[in-house]
């Protein structure tokens, strides 16, 4: 047997063995789903859960571990996830609506226009998601968390056009400084980016805003009482009839804000040393 004739033949049975194995691979993807090493659950389990719920019913994902999973276009009726870990999880077009997600962490998550309406966010934590499809950062790709209750929540993110309408956001950390060993120090973010979102009669008592851009939002008939907006970015935000007593506007910038009708201006904080202040509509 000639050396060619040897090396066509393991070329052969080398191709064989990785058809094979290409087969067995396939095979076990189709069986399994899109699944996280660690994730307790595959995306085709979740889906059939989800799809026998009976009417009235809510399933029930809590304490699991979801980390990396694509739950894209799901509709979770309402589920029950609290102190889930959806770390790197992807939600885009997700329906999350009423579902409880409290204490559970959505960092890294994909929101990409998630419907996160009324849902229970309580003590959850939101560093770093994916909210936008492409570098355009299109507002109509950003979540909605209308009714939700974002108490405690900590955000660290880009969520510009968000829907904050009704929301309970008492005690929310909106600040860019974690709560960890070293705190003081700043995140990869200075910032959080929160413009052109909407908190229309929002509950945000003794909310932290802490250098936020909020640049173009709306406050309107918000309860703002107590919330730190110091060194954020207020231009051209619209607090008409939100009640801003004790609200601590200390280096914010107030270039063409409006607070015209808002109440509790006379015990708010810093708003006559602020940035631009004498630019604020009142």
């Amino acid at each position: 047997m000639t050396v060619r004739t040897i090396r066509d033949c393991f070329r052969r049975t080398a191709a064989a063995v990785l058809c094979v194995l290409a087969m067995v691979t396939a095979a076990h993807a189709e069986d399994a789903g899109p699944v996280s090493p660690d994730a307790d659950f595959t995306v085709k389990q979740i889906t059939a859960i989800l799809f026998k719920i009976a009417p009235g019913e809510r399933a029930d994902f809590t304490g699991r571990d979801l980390t990396y999973l694509d739950l894209s276009d799901l509709d979770f009726k309402g589920a029950v996830l609290a102190r889930s870990d959806f770390y790197g999880t992807d939600f885009t077009a997700a329906n999350l609506s009423g579902a409880d997600l409290s204490r559970t962490r959505l960092d890294r998550a994909v929101l990409i226009r998630a419907n996160l309406s009324g849902a229970n966010l309580t003590d959850a934590t939101i560093y770093r998601p994916t909210i936008y499809a492409d570098d355009k950062s299109t507002l109509t790709d950003a979540p909605k968390f209308a009714g939700a209750n974002l108490t405690r929540i900590s955000v660290q993110a880009d969520l510009s056009g968000a829907d904050f309408r009704g929301a309970d956001l008492t005690g929310a950390n909106f600040s860019p400084l974690e709560a960890r060993p070293g705190k003081g120090t700043l995140t990869t973010q200075p910032s959080n980016i929160l413009r052109s979102c909407d908190f229309s009669g929002a509950r945000m008592g003794n909310a932290d805003m802490t250098r936020a851009k909020l640049t173009f939002s709306r406050f309107t008939g918000a309860d703002a009482r107590g919330v730190k907006f110091n060194g954020a970015d207020l231009t051209k935000v619209d607090f008409a009839g939100a009640d801003l007593s004790g609200a601590d506007f200390t280096g914010a910038d107030l270039y063409d804000t409006n607070f015209a009708g808002a109440n509790g201006l006379e015990s708010a904080i810093g708003l006559d040393t602020a940035v631009n202040a004498d630019k604020a509509k009142r």
